[in-house]
């Protein structure tokens, strides 16, 4: 007797790509290399940045790129840790109404007081790929895609970033 519970479609292996290295002398080079990075995406971006004010976070291609990421699975996460998030509550407004809808997908946290001489920000894509901007104040970037032995590095960069983080936005109101 045949069944009639259907099969499981199986999954989808990720496409290979060819693992490339690239140097980035402008920020609208780099607002371009994080486009990429999301669209490839797969299960975490992790971000450090000063502020998310240069990087093209509150644009309406952007904001739907990371829609798009964080709709992909329902465990993909993206956490975002700033020094100051004063210019994402100002003028984040697209950022912000996808914290409030993806509220459990994404974390903003603000760096502590052992993190504040941190000024290289990092875009960090599935421990695969990378952007990394040597200095905020420098617009030289380094790209990497499907580099995960040089992403090592960043992502322990990342992670002592983030073990000073506190509390920065959250989607949600709370209130009595």
């Amino acid at each position: 007797m045949a069944s009639s519970i259907p099969t499981p479609a199986e999954p989808k292996p990720t496409p290979a790509r060819e693992p490339r290295q690239q140097m980035l002398t402008t920020i609208a080079e780099q607002v371009a290399a994080i486009d990429e990075l999301f669209d490839i995406a797969e299960h975490t971006v992790r971000v450090f940045d000063d502020d998310l004010s240069e990087m093209g976070w509150n644009r309406p291609a952007r904001a739907e790129k990371v829609a798009s990421f964080l709709r992909r699975s329902r465990t993909a996460k993206l956490d975002i840790i700033v020094h100051d998030t004063a210019w994402l509550e100002a003028s984040g407004a697209r950022l912000m109404n996808l914290l409030r809808t993806f509220s459990g997908a994404i974390t903003v946290y603000r760096t502590g007081a052992e993190a504040k001489a941190a000024m290289d920000p990092l875009v960090i894509v599935d421990n695969r790929h990378f952007l990394h901007r040597f200095h905020v104040e420098q617009p030289r970037a380094a790209l990497a895609i499907e580099e995960p032995h040089l992403v090592r590095p960043l992502v322990d960069r990342f992670s002592e970033i983030w073990a000073t983080g506190e509390q920065g936005l959250s989607g949600t109101v709370l209130g009595l």
